[in-house]
């Protein structure tokens, strides 16, 4: 690789913040910048983006780590792409214009869309040829809303004149100026719409949803170049090669690239991955089966489950409640205490996720007492995180058929920088927790996705090398204290479930 083509540059579009990463051949990061954008909460339950405040977001920060790397764009030799999934965006092909904001992850408002198809008994089709459950977590049901409920929509989409992306398919437009309307298959495998077998849009789905195939993407491979940047914002040609959801993106980062090995990653959300080779394996503990990556035609999977508010909780006592000044601050207020008091928070803000599946559960706290203290609750949020975490485990344990299946836990994602919620995952989860020395392994993946596109790095066993461990945690209490607080976690959560869902005195 000449000198001049040096760097490779991963955008990595969040839910909370546009971020941009340069990596050398080392796979060291060696500048980066990011924004928060705005988190928009039009109702209950529903969370909005604003698609364009997005795509500024995201062109500035790749502009101020050029800067800052003081380097020129020419000396970067490819860009990957990881991005917040699900997220749904339907724009103008004609205007570039979004129609609507976008309606992200998070967002609960077709709770009753995904009823009415359970009701028409559509729920195993789904299931089958996608992997995933009629949530209001996918984009499927979100397209199918916009349509509803966007005026003009439905007329515009029937004369093709609008497109469907998650975020990666909308940076990648405006990234070519319109010139590229794809997505990769992990991407794709996250809309309800993608047969997870054959990797192409599936009629018989799309007609479930009632939505046009036109206002689709091409589904491309996850390694590749597969299109070159042409916006005048970014001075030179260079190449796009490499495309990923940001968990799949984690697991490629995490060099989980063994059948068995899996991670779990601490952003906003928690999203744990076990990759199970070329095998679809369908989930009897409510995960999920969906698409790892594709390269060389080669696709490879993964079992996941989610959890919708992870890191999220510790913003939640910063900007809600104000107990913390910054996110940081969490784990010397948490570690004030030698436990939570019997304080249990269950963070179902937006529903719960895997293994629950439960999109009217909403926020419970139990236990509170005169004695407990704003140290209680912030030990009894990162509990939740560890909690949530620690049940997904199990139920990939289970759809393993052995609770010894998994040996070690790579983790990674701000959060996994909190030793003592590492910690108590270790306690709670009964397995070794191993921290990488890059944490932030969403970028690096979409980066060592991109490289491998363009030949930056010759092959998966050189990136194998470069993955190295920070840290490892050891479970510290017994396996009977740890059945013991799960049953106890299992009895809080149970008095979240269908809360949203219930009637209401005097209605």
């Amino acid at each position: 690789m000449a000198e001049s083509m040096s760097f490779i540059m991963a955008l990595d579009q969040g839910t909370t913040s546009s971020r941009a990463v340069l990596y050398n051949h080392r796979g060291t990061p060696t500048a980066f910048a990011q924004r928060e954008f705005e988190q928009i909460f039009p109702r209950p339950g529903w969370v909005e983006h604003d698609a364009t405040e997005i795509w500024a977001s995201q062109e500035a920060v790749a502009n101020d780590t050029i800067r800052k790397a003081g380097i020129a764009w020419s000396d970067v030799a490819a860009v990957g792409i990881t991005n917040q999934r699900e997220t749904t965006v339907v724009w103008d092909r004609k205007t570039g214009a979004p129609i609507h904001n976008a309606i992200v992850w998070q967002d609960r408002r077709t709770a009753d869309i995904c009823d009415r198809l359970k009701a028409d008994g559509l729920e195993a089709m789904f299931r089958d040829r996608t992997g995933l459950r009629l949530d209001p977590y996918f984009s499927g049901t979100k397209i199918m809303w916009l349509l509803e409920h966007v005026d003009g929509a439905r007329e515009l989409a029937d004369r093709g004149r609008l497109a469907f992306g998650t975020i990666d398919s909308w940076l990648i437009w405006n990234l070519t100026n319109g010139e590229k309307h794809i997505t990769d298959v992990s991407n794709a495998s996250r809309t309800l719409l993608m047969d997870l077998r054959s990797g192409t849009w599936d009629v018989d789905l799309l007609a479930a949803l009632k939505i046009p195939e036109s206002i689709l993407p091409q589904i491309v491979s996850s390694s590749g170049v597969v299109a070159e940047s042409r916006t005048p914002s970014i001075a030179a040609s260079v190449p796009i090669a490499g495309i990923a959801g940001d968990q799949q993106a984690a697991l490629f980062g995490q060099a989980c690239h063994r059948t068995g090995m899996m991670k779990n990653t601490y952003g906003t959300g928690c999203f744990m991955l076990k990759n199970t080779g070329s095998e679809v394996v369908a989930s009897r503990n409510n995960l999920l089966s969906t698409a790892a990556w594709r390269i060389d035609d080669a696709a490879e999977f993964a079992l996941e489950g989610s959890v919708f508010v992870g890191g999220a909780v510790v913003q939640w006592l910063r900007d809600g409640l104000g107990i913390i000044d910054t996110a940081s601050d969490v784990e010397t207020l948490a570690a004030s205490v030698e436990d939570s008091n019997d304080t249990y928070l269950v963070p179902a803000f937006t529903g719960l996720g895997a293994p629950h599946w439960d999109p009217y559960a909403r926020g419970t706290i139990t236990g509170l007492t005169r004695g407990t203290t704003s140290a209680h609750l912030a030990r009894a949020a990162l509990e939740s995180i560890a909690f949530q975490s620690a049940d997904l485990m199990a139920a990939m344990d289970a759809d393993s058929g052995s609770a010894s299946s998994v040996a070690e836990l790579r983790v990674d994602g701000g959060a996994s920088q909190n030793d003592l919620l590492m910690q108590m995952q270790a306690d709670l989860s009964q397995v070794t927790i191993v921290r990488p020395t890059v944490a932030e392994t969403t970028a690096l993946g979409a980066a060592y996705l991109a490289g491998l596109g363009i030949g930056y790095w010759d092959s998966i066993d050189e990136i194998d090398d470069i993955w190295s461990v920070d840290r490892v945690y050891e479970p510290r209490i017994t396996v009977s204290e740890a059945s013991e607080r799960m049953a106890r976690w299992h009895n809080a959560v149970d008095r979240s479930r269908g809360w949203a869902n219930q009637e209401k005195p005097g209605s």
